[in-house]
């Protein structure tokens, strides 16, 4: 177990609103958690609410500041801290009684935790000085989860003074946010997703926080989501030669995973975890040198020893072996649980109506849409509230959506400044533009279809929290989107913190009745339905390019089955019933996929491989 951190499982960001204030809730636990610092106005809401809630002076940071983003999140950062410090220090002072927070923490413990081990023998005695000596212990030994904080690279609009005039790029809602972490009074991380921006990775040179100091030591460290191997050298040379060290690569399943979905050329998550096994070590050299070097040459403290490098992963993890099997033949140092804790109200916010959707949702209510304005896959949920209310604008003819904040306008097909392709104006547009078009076989339905199913996330992710929490919603939007991941489908029920970290740690089960395959196997199935889908997509006109791509996603699927088939006998804790049964599913897709290139588009597709 790593002292640092007490649990094997951190709780990812989901939307802008749902883990906006988890560390308020999990971080005296020990319970690592990661905020979404993009959305400003709700950053200040929350703000707001926590100040009345904890009797702090509620300062409004006005949006007539010129750096009112950067200052909100700074502001709202400390406030949390604060926050979490002073439960942690009333924690502390708590006796070992039964339904205080002391004994809480322990409870939650992983099994094997030598702290846990520890907590177990002080029980055990009656009192004296042995019993008091081992609290002290205790007390010494506890860790505080870390308050980190995410920033999506691709978020990175630009912003205009009230005279319409474009301010300069610090002021990008990325590299704000930026800003405001960096300034803020967090020893934390700084998680950043969506790939490489340039631009921001640069900016990060600014802070003396993201670099060690004459110990050592970094205050503010980054870590990268990333897909797969290659994705992570590329980022981790590119931050190591601007001196910046990487502390964790954060693996994410490219299609089994909440929010926006970044789907690979159909490379598999178990071969992704293999290469990483495989190559750590070289990864860890190859980027201490090149960082060391850069911080030779700024005159800064260079990294002493070997520093820290993390390997995680997540997505559509379900059950305590899984978990445990990843962690251990991967070589991982922990996990992520998303989606799961949304039915965990001590935890995420979710409002009662929406919670009660997920309660009753059936598996085919999770899907991959196209919902996003930045025109990546998008995990959605057809029951929310948000969708109904898609469809009732569109039924009255008034598609899309007002976009009060703009943080993802990027589109000019029509305007000389960017707009979102989810706003009313966009869509108003774009639908007009398109009728003006010859429809052929309605071509021009398709076309109009693919434009109103974008939505407004900007809100959408917000709501939750505002109306959980009673706080006034801006615009009176209060429609609801929610983006678990399709392993939700397999948890029906509100679950207490500790019903759902002792599911993680194998103590009790928390799944519902529904008939769950292995996390790989779901994965591959979403690879499968989606490489299918794309080719449908173009089976009219299908480009070289798309025929190389189909052809090397088709050769990875069939690498990874492979892959598999070879690592099943190593699935240990498994029943052999269970390993014999992932061996036929994996048989099954495989011939499905060869069977499936025998049609005429798949004969196009794969007549390469």
């Amino acid at each position: 177990m790593n002292n640092l951190f007490p649990h094997t499982f951190h709780i990812p960001v989901m939307g802008l609103g749902y883990t906006i204030d988890t560390p308020v809730k999990v971080a005296r636990f020990g319970i690592t958690s990661v905020v979404s610092i993009i959305q400003d106005t709700l950053v200040e809401q929350v703000r707001e609410f926590y100040c009345k809630k904890t009797g702090e002076e509620y300062i409004p940071i006005p949006l007539d500041d010129i750096d009112h983003r950067a200052k909100r999140i700074t502001a709202y950062l400390n406030l949390i801290k604060g926050i979490v410090e002073e439960q942690v220090e009333k924690m502390k002072k708590e006796p070992f009684e039964e339904g205080k927070d002391i004994v809480k923490y322990f409870e939650l413990l992983p099994n094997d935790s030598p702290l846990k081990e520890l907590y177990k023998e002080m029980k055990l005695l009656k009192g004296g000085s042995a019993k008091a000596f081992l609290q002290k212990q205790l007390r010494d030994n506890m860790v505080t989860g870390e308050i980190d904080v995410n920033i999506m690279t691709k978020l990175d609009s630009p912003n205009y003074a009230k005279n319409n005039e474009l301010l300069p790029v610090e002021y990008c809602d990325a590299m704000a946010a930026l800003r405001g972490y960096a300034k803020s009074d967090l020893s934390s991380s700084l998680v950043l997703s969506a790939g490489l921006n340039p631009r921001l990775f640069s900016y990060m040179e600014e802070f003396q926080d993201f670099f060690p100091d004459e110990n050592g030591e970094i205050k503010k460290k980054v870590i990268l989501k990333v897909s797969d191997y290659r994705s992570a050298l590329i980022q981790g040379k590119y931050l190591a030669k601007k001196g910046i060290w990487i502390s964790e690569f954060r693996i994410e399943s490219g299609l089994n995973c909440g929010g926006h979905a970044f789907p690979t050329e159909g490379k598999l998550l178990g071969p992704i975890l293999e290469e990483f096994k495989i190559n750590k070590s070289e990864l860890v050299s190859q980027l201490l040198e090149m960082c060391n070097a850069t911080l030779e040459e700024k005159n800064q403290p260079k990294l002493k020893n070997i520093p820290m490098m993390r390997i995680t992963v997540q997505g559509g993890i379900g059950t305590a072996k899984e978990d445990k099997f990843l962690r251990e033949y991967y070589n991982l140092d922990g996990t992520g649980w998303g989606s799961p804790f949304l039915l965990v109200p001590e935890a995420t916010n979710v409002d009662d109506e929406t919670l009660n959707q997920l309660i009753k949702a059936k598996k085919e209510d999770y899907y991959l849409s196209f919902a996003s304005p930045l025109g990546i896959p998008f995990n959605n949920f057809r029951k929310s509230s948000a969708e109904l209310q898609r469809h009732a604008r569109i039924e009255k003819n008034r598609p899309g959506s007002p976009c009060n904040f703009q943080h993802l306008a990027s589109n000019t097909e029509f305007t000389e400044r960017p707009i979102c392709t989810a706003s009313r104006e966009y869509q108003r547009l774009k639908i007009k533009a398109l009728n003006k078009l010859p429809s052929v076989n309605g071509e021009i339905k398709k076309e109009i279809d693919i434009v109103t199913e974008k939505d407004c996330l900007c809100e959408g992710l917000s709501s939750t929290v505002l109306l959980k929490n009673n706080i006034p919603v801006p615009h009176k939007l209060e429609a609801v989107t929610i983006c678990p991941g399709p392993n939700l489908a397999y948890f029906s029920e509100v679950f207490s913190l500790e019903q759902m970290v002792g599911h993680i740690y194998g103590r009790i089960n928390n799944l519902n009745l529904l008939n769950r395959s292995h996390v790989f196997i779901n994965e591959l199935v979403m690879y499968v339905d989606y490489l299918k889908s794309e080719i449908q997509k173009s089976s009219d006109s299908l480009s070289d390019k798309r025929v190389k791509y189909f052809s090397a996603f088709k050769a990875n699927l069939l690498n990874g089955i492979d892959y598999y088939i070879g690592l099943a006998p190593n699935l240990q804790d498994e029943k052999e019933e269970f390993i014999n049964k992932l061996k036929e599913e994996l048989e099954k897709i495989k011939n499905s996929i060869s069977e499936y290139s025998l049609s005429e588009i798949g004969k196009l597709a794969f007549q390469t491989v």
